[in-house]
């Protein structure tokens, strides 16, 4: 039954009106947002709030290269922070992204007094980052150590060959893209990767040795691998103090001159709507009025975190205790 003019002109109305408070409500959504972030970033201490107080700097999950991390690292020293706090709870991640946040918090340390704070876990390149700082706190039943490097691929090879697929290659040289996960993994591919563990585990030693002033018997008692309670980090001089954010304080007090009752303030390294818990709500109301695709881009923003997980390439500084063990 073809519609009638005045339906049309109806339909239409409606159809703006509805447009209308879809916007309006969009807009609300917008401010609450703003205005969130800005209310969170006067409680948490956010970039230029740290004046007059003690930096608390938060190292989490896996550690990679991070550029935008080292250039807040960077401001933080520049800042008029009187000391800094970092607090680590990182299984690792990268050999090259634990040195480089290494070496942006070696060059805080020179700037401002440093102490670092085992949370839960500073091992592998949690603990290279840990390293940085002259004086590390943890707790009794942190998890400290596990030094050493790995490097991992997956092997498709008698998979393939149960569903008969074939990976044909041309390629330069032997070494070239080997290991591939395709074939079996020559021995020459096996001694040239099995060399670059080798001399990257070389390195975290001598950053052990140097950093930790150990040596010898010492060295070779912390360095196969294993991670250690805080209380048996403390006998192996893993770490310096048992304790929590109120004991590195102290030292600060004790050995820096920092006054004991100086606030302490975070410093968000970054910001991230991702990170962001208010998110999921956020994208609920884009979903009621809706807008569902800008609710699955939140949605999908959230899972950001969870993809980058399952990203490490290249060679590892990473604890993962296995399931079989």
């Amino acid at each position: 039954m073809p519609l009638d003019a005045d339906t049309i002109v109806d339909r239409r109305r409606l159809r703006r009106k509805l447009t209308f408070w879809r916007v309006l409500a969009f807009l609300v959504i917008i401010l609450a947002v703003v205005g969130t972030v800005f209310a969170a970033g006067g409680r948490r201490g956010l970039l230029g709030s740290t004046t007059g107080s003690i930096a608390r700097l938060t190292v989490q999950g896996l550690i990679r290269g991070d550029t935008e991390r080292v250039e807040s690292i960077d401001r933080l020293g520049r800042s008029s922070a009187k000391a800094v706090v970092v607090h680590i709870d990182s299984p690792g991640g990268t050999t090259a992204g634990s040195e480089q946040l290494h070496d942006a918090l070696r060059r805080l340390a020179a700037r401002k007094p440093m102490v670092v704070v085992v949370d839960g876990l500073a091992a592998s390149g949690g603990y290279i980052a840990a390293m940085a700082a002259d004086h590390i706190v943890a707790q009794d039943t942190s998890l400290v150590g596990s030094v050493g490097v790995l490097f991992q691929y997956p092997n498709f090879t008698d998979l393939l060959k149960t569903i008969g697929v074939k990976v044909e290659e041309i390629k330069s040289s032997p070494l070239k893209a080997a290991p591939n996960g395709f074939e079996p993994t020559s021995p020459e591919a096996r001694a040239a990767i099995e060399s670059i563990v080798l001399d990257s585990y070389a390195w975290f030693k001598s950053l052990v040795q140097s950093r930790r002033h150990l040596d010898g018997e010492q060295l070779d008692r912390v360095a196969d691998g294993r991670v250690f309670t805080g209380r048996q980090a403390f006998d192996l001089k893993l770490i310096d103090e048992l304790g929590d954010e109120r004991a590195a304080v102290a030292w600060l007090a004790k050995t820096r001159g920092i006054d004991a009752n100086t606030p302490v303030r975070d410093w968000q390294m970054r910001s991230r709507f991702s990170d962001f818990s208010f998110l999921h709500p956020a994208a609920a109301l884009f979903e009621v009025i809706g807008l569902s695709s800008i609710a699955r881009s939140i949605e999908q923003a959230g899972a950001v975190k969870a993809i980058e997980q399952l990203n490490l390439d290249g060679l590892l500084a990473l604890w993962h205790p296995s399931a079989t063990n």
